[in-house]
């Protein structure tokens, strides 16, 4: 295996490991989220939030981002849209996706007293907004997994 073959192989397994985990949080995490009283459910949000700055979840997260960047230079090295897809799919549709839209959305979340009138009506707005962005950078995330392999199918 070339160490071009090792380098989409990482990189699909990395996007499809956190398109599995934003899937999970678009399927049931947010629903079971929204169902619990606003005071429970922003707390609950809240600490998930910092839990997840951990080095697995960064490891991969941004891991994957790198291996995506290396795939958009490897594809323009060699014309290969399935792999420049794939890496701008990563780059763009998920991590930037995270970046600009569901980061400013935890922050603003993390600043708010769980039990405060303020949480009970952003709550309601953070879930949908939130599970938006979360289900494009899930697709994004799958759909470079996908893009990665099918390089292999020339």
């Amino acid at each position: 295996m070339s160490a071009a073959d090792l380098l989409v192989l990482a990189s699909s397994i990395g996007s499809a490991t956190v398109g599995g985990v934003f899937f999970a949080f678009s399927s049931f995490v947010m629903k079971a989220l929204a169902q619990l009283p606003p005071a429970q459910g922003v707390a609950a949000m809240q600490r998930i939030n910092v839990v997840v700055i951990n080095p697995w979840f960064l490891g991969v997260f941004v891991g994957t981002l790198l291996l995506s960047i290396a795939c958009v230079v490897m594809s323009l090295m060699a014309w290969q849209p399935m792999l420049l897809a794939a890496g701008l799919l990563y780059a763009v549709g998920t991590f930037a996706v995270t970046g600009a839209l569901n980061v400013p959305r935890n922050e603003r979340l993390a600043r708010i007293d769980a039990a405060s009138p303020e949480a009970a009506a952003y709550w309601p707005v953070y879930v949908r907004e939130w599970t938006f962005w979360n289900h494009v950078r899930t697709v994004a995330a799958l759909a470079s997994a996908v893009c990665a392999v099918l390089v292999w199918y020339k």
